[in-house]
C-alpha cells in the first residue's frame, strides 16, 4: 500500500478522514435522504484502466526518466506516455523498484491535488465534476486503501449526490413541480442546503423557486384572480426569510389590482353616458367590488358615480372645484368643461396649416369633463415629487433645453430640471412647471388619481383643442384677427428680452410684458373659465403621434398605441411663432423630450 506524504484534502490530513456535523461514531456521514419524483439525473459510473504501455526492450532507467518528465509536465494518466501508466508498467516488471514507487507516490499526490482543484468548483460545473470523478477512478485503481484517497473518494461521492439532487430539483422546477405543499424542487434544494449550508447552486435554486411562485402570483393577478395571487405570494413568503422580493411582488400585484380597478371604473364611467350602458356599468362595479380591498377609494368613487350618473354627475358646466388629497391639502383647481361637439383640425384652406392637422373632422363629447384651470405649477409638482421621491427625466439625465439670452437660441444646459425656469434659473412655485417629459406628466396625474380616488390623467388631443377653442372655430383660439389685448403670453412684436432682444417672427403690435413664461393665471380666462390655453406654455397631451387625422377617434378619446415613442404637444407658448399659435397646430415630440417651452395640465372624469 502506498503511504502518501502530502496533500491535505478538504482540510483533512492523511491521519484523519474528513467528517461532518452529521458523522456518527459507527459509520460515514449521512447524505441527503430526500427524493424528487421523476429523477432521471443519474451520473454515469466511471472506471479507469491503465493505458497499455509497450516497454519492448527499453531500459528501466529510460522508462523512469520518461515517467519523471511526464510528472514534471503534469501529464499524469490520460495516455500511455503519462507518469502513472509508466510507473505502473515499471512496477509490473520490477515490483520492488524503489524509484518507481516513489514516483508513483508523487504522482498520486499531484493527482489528488488536481482533484481538489476540480472539486472546488464541481458543485456548479458539470465538466469539473466529471474531471474530479475521472481522477477518483484513477486514484481508486492506484491506491484504493490509502487514507487520503478514501477521503477524496468520500468527498467526490458527496459532491455527486448533491449534484444529483440539484439536477433532479432543477428538473422539477422546469416541470413546474415547485413544492409549495412539500416535496418538489423546493424540498430538494433545501435538503442540499441542510447538508451543506450556503451551497451556491442550491441557493440559486431556492431563489428560482421563489421567483416561479411570484410569477404565478402575478399571472393570477393579470387574470384578475387575486385570491390565487395572494395564495402564491403566501407560499413565496415562506421560501426565504427576510427577502425583499416578495414585498416588491406584493406591490406589483397591488399595482395590477389598482390598474384593473381603474380600467373597469373608467370603462364603466364611459358606459353610464347612456341609459342602456348603465347595466354594463353596474356589472363592472360588481367586478370592481369583487377584486378591490375594503375601503378602496376608487371603488367607492365608482359606486357613487353610477348612482349619480348624468352628464355631469354632481357638477355643472363651468363649476370650479378642487379634490382633497389623501395625505392632506387640495389638488389643482379644476373647471367643468361642457359636453358638446366641434370640428377638430385645420380647414383645407387655412393658411400655414400642415397636412398633420387634417382632415378636419367632427368630434363629440357625450359627457363633460373637468380640466385644470391653468398648467400645473412648480409648487404643485413639488408636492408630488416630495411625497413620492419621484425623479423626473431631466433630474436623472442631468440636463434640459433652456433659452440662452447671450445667443438668443435654445441650448442644452446641465443641472436644469423641473425646479428651473426657462433660462435655467430657480423657478418660483407659481410658475408653470417646465423641463418635464410626458412620462413625468403622466406620473403626476397617476399620483393625483391615487391621492383623490378620481380619474386624473393628461387630456386627449381632442379634449385640449375643444377646451382651447371654447366654442370658437377660427384660425386662432381668439378668432381670425390679431390677438386682442391681454389675451395671453404670446410672441409679440412689442416684447423685449432682458438683454434687449426682439422676436423675428411675432404678432405685430402685440405685447404682454413677459419674455419667458408668466406666473400662471395672469391673463384672462377663455369662455369656459380656463386660463393660459394657447399661450404661456405648450402642453403635453395623452395621444401618440399620427401623421394625420384619418381614422382618428370621433368620441374625443386619446389616440394611443401602446409602446409608441412619439407623443403630441399642443398649444402655443411664450416663444411660439404666430403659425404655431393657431388652434389646430400640433407637433410630434419624443417621449423623453424636456425643454423650456413645454408643460402640462390635467383633466379629470366627472
Amino acid at each position: 500500500m502506498l503511504v502518501l506524504s502530502s496533500l491535505l484534502l478538504c482540510a483533512c490530513s492523511r491521519d484523519a478522514a474528513p467528517t461532518t456535523d452529521d458523522s456518527t461514531p459507527d459509520g460515514p456521514a449521512r447524505m441527503p435522504s430526500v427524493t424528487v419524483s421523476g429523477d432521471d439525473s443519474r451520473i454515469e459510473e466511471l472506471t479507469w484502466q491503465p493505458p497499455a504501455v509497450d516497454l519492448a526492450d527499453e531500459p528501466t532507467a529510460a522508462t523512469l526518466r520518461r515517467a519523471d518528465q511526464a510528472l514534471r509536465d503534469g501529464r499524469l494518466f490520460d495516455t500511455p506516455g503519462d507518469a502513472i501508466p509508466l510507473y505502473l508498467a515499471v512496477l509490473r516488471q520490477v515490483p520492488d523498484e524503489a524509484r518507481a514507487k516513489a514516483g508513483l507516490e508523487r504522482s498520486l499526490d499531484r493527482l489528488l491535488a488536481q482533484g481538489a482543484q476540480a472539486l472546488a468548483v464541481a458543485e456548479d460545473r458539470t465538466e469539473s465534476l466529471r474531471r474530479a470523478r475521472q481522477i477518483a477512478a484513477v486514484a481508486r485503481t492506484v491506491s484504493p486503501d490509502d487514507e487520503a484517497v478514501e477521503a477524496y473518494l468520500a468527498r467526490v461521492d458527496e459532491v455527486e449526490q448533491l449534484t444529483r439532487l440539484n439536477l433532479a430539483s432543477e428538473r422539477a422546477l422546469r416541470e413546474g413541480r415547485l413544492g409549495e405543499n412539500g416535496g418538489g424542487a423546493l424540498a430538494g434544494f433545501r435538503e442540499v442546503l441542510k447538508w451543506k449550508a450556503g451551497q451556491p447552486r442550491a441557493r440559486q435554486g431556492v431563489a428560482a423557486v421563489e421567483s416561479a411562485m411570484i410569477r404565478r402570483a402575478e399571472d393570477a393577478a393579470l387574470a384578475s384572480d387575486f385570491d390565487t395571487a395572494r395564495r402564491w405570494l403566501g407560499h413565496a413568503a415562506k421560501v426565504r426569510e427576510d427577502a425583499d422580493t416578495v414585498a416588491d411582488a406584493r406591490q406589483r400585484v397591488e399595482a395590477i389590482r389598482l390598474a384593473r380597478i381603474v380600467e373597469l371604473r373608467d370603462s364603466g364611467l364611459r358606459d353610464v353616458t347612456t341609459a342602456a350602458g348603465l347595466k354594463d356599468a353596474r356589472g363592472k362595479l360588481a367586478e370592481v367590488l369583487r377584486i378591490a380591498e375594503p375601503g378602496n377609494r376608487v371603488a367607492a368613487d365608482f359606486r357613487q358615480r353610477i348612482d349619480l350618473a348624468t352628464h355631469y354627475g354632481l357638477f355643472r358646466p363651468g363649476q370650479a372645484f378642487t379634490d382633497a388629497l389623501y395625505h392632506g391639502g387640495r389638488g389643482p383647481e379644476m373647471v367643468v368643461v361642457p359636453h358638446g361637439g366641434f370640428r377638430m383640425g385645420a380647414a383645407d384652406d387655412e393658411p400655414e396649416a400642415a397636412d398633420a392637422e387634417k382632415p378636419a373632422h367632427y368630434v363629440r363629447f357625450d359627457r363633460g369633463f373637468a380640466m385644470s384651470r391653468h398648467a400645473v405649477t412648480v409648487g404643485e409638482f413639488r408636492r408630488f415629487v416630495e411625497a413620492t421621491q419621484y425623479r423626473p427625466r431631466a433630474t436623472r439625465r442631468g440636463h434640459s433645453i433652456v433659452y440662452d439670452e447671450r445667443s438668443g437660441n435654445f441650448v442644452r444646459r446641465s443641472g436644469v430640471d423641473w425646479r428651473s425656469d426657462y433660462a435655467g434659473e430657480p423657478a418660483s412655485d407659481d410658475m408653470p412647471v417646465l423641463h418635464v417629459s410626458v412620462y413625468d406628466a403622466e406620473a403626476y396625474a397617476e399620483w393625483l388619481a391615487g391621492q383623490t380616488g378620481h380619474s386624473y390623467r393628461l387630456p386627449s388631443e381632442a379634449e385640449y383643442e375643444y377646451a382651447l377653442r371654447a366654442g370658437q372655430q377660427g384660425r386662432y383660439p381668439w378668432g381670425n384677427a390679431q390677438p386682442p389685448r391681454g389675451f395671453g403670453n404670446l410672441t409679440g412684436g412689442n416684447d423685449t428680452s432682458p438683454g434687449g432682444r426682439h422676436w423675428n417672427n411675432a404678432f405685430t403690435g402685440y405685447g404682454d410684458g413677459y419674455w419667458g413664461p408668466a406666473p400662471v393665471g395672469r391673463f384672462r380666462a377663455n369662455a369656459w373659465g380656463l386660463k393660459d390655453l394657447g399661450g404661456n406654455t405648450s402642453e403635453w397631451v395623452a395621444d401618440c403621434w399620427h401623421a394625420s387625422y384619418r381614422r382618428a377617434p370621433a368620441d374625443g378619446a386619446a389616440w394611443f398605441n401602446p409602446g409608441c415613442r412619439s407623443r403630441v404637444v399642443r398649444g402655443g407658448s411664450w416663444a411660439s411663432s404666430p403659425a404655431h399659435a393657431r388652434a389646430a397646430w400640433r407637433s410630434s415630440s419624443d417621449s423623453d423630450m424636456t425643454n423650456a417651452r413645454v408643460g402640462f395640465r390635467v383633466v379629470r372624469g366627472i
